[in-house]
């Protein structure tokens, strides 16, 4: 298994690379023709998102407990370009906050949301969920997810809504964020190995999803799902795939 995702990695080194994929690739969405299901069918870089056996999201459900890892996220407030790239808001940094992750570093590139969340907790979705993605300098990826619920209001949800530009393509700078604010402060997290839960689906990365979620405020959520109304990848299997929780 880890010989097969070093080769994967070979073919996607980092989200950059990723996103350059993406952009190479057909126009594809999460409603009509161009869905989740029919992804596969619309250009042959996408092949894996149909065939692959280690796809995300996943239900986070029935995992084996396992002793605390050296999970260690050194987050910091810095300047983020807020984009509407179409897909979703995204948060880009310059690469100064780090997570370590079982000896090997990382480097936060960017964030972004989905809604409703992509993976689900015994089942059951929660309205939002962020997804940061770090790569580490052999083009490895780990990406921690935060689930989010309506409650009182979350300061960095709330400044990257006040910056999200309403038409793809545009970007605001926004001058600090803390991202450290949209982490739970219990940090128990599921682990398993799993891909990206967009096109081209590539199966190279390690995620980390917290247990506990983290509170937004209601119109912050309005806010983002009037932008868009439904940006999650429906879940796929597990397969035999082991779910740790610690």
């Amino acid at each position: 298994m880890q010989s097969r995702r070093k080769f994967m990695l070979g073919l996607v080194a980092c989200p950059l690379c990723a996103s350059a994929a993406k952009a190479e690739g057909a126009h594809w969405s999460y409603e009509g023709n161009s869905k989740p299901e029919n992804w596969a069918k619309l250009d042959a870089k996408f092949k894996v998102c149909a065939v692959g056996t280690e796809q995300s999201p996943v239900n986070l459900s029935g995992a084996v407990t396992a002793q605390p890892d050296n999970l260690a996220l050194k987050w910091s407030s810095e300047p983020f370009q807020v984009i509407n790239n179409g897909h979703t808001i995204q948060a880009n940094t310059g690469g100064t906050n780090t997570l370590d992750l079982d000896g090997k570093s990382y480097s936060l590139k960017q964030f972004h949301f989905h809604a409703p969340s992509e993976h689900a907790l015994d089942n059951k979705r929660s309205a939002m969920e962020v997804h940061f993605v770090h790569a580490a300098a052999d083009g490895g990826l780990t990406v921690v997810g935060v689930f989010m619920k309506v409650g009182k209001a979350n300061a960095a949800f709330r400044d990257v809504m006040a910056n999200a530009p309403a038409k793809e393509g545009e970007s605001k700078t926004k001058t600090t964020i803390d991202p450290n604010v949209m982490l739970p402060e219990k940090r128990g997290h599921f682990r398993y190995e799993g891909s990206l839960t967009t096109p081209p689906c590539s199966e190279i990365v390690n995620w980390v999803v917290m247990e506990n979620p983290i509170e937004v405020a209601e119109a912050d959520v309005a806010a983002f799902v009037k932008l868009f109304p439904n940006n999650a990848r429906p879940l796929q299997a597990l397969n035999r795939r082991f779910l740790l929780i610690r």
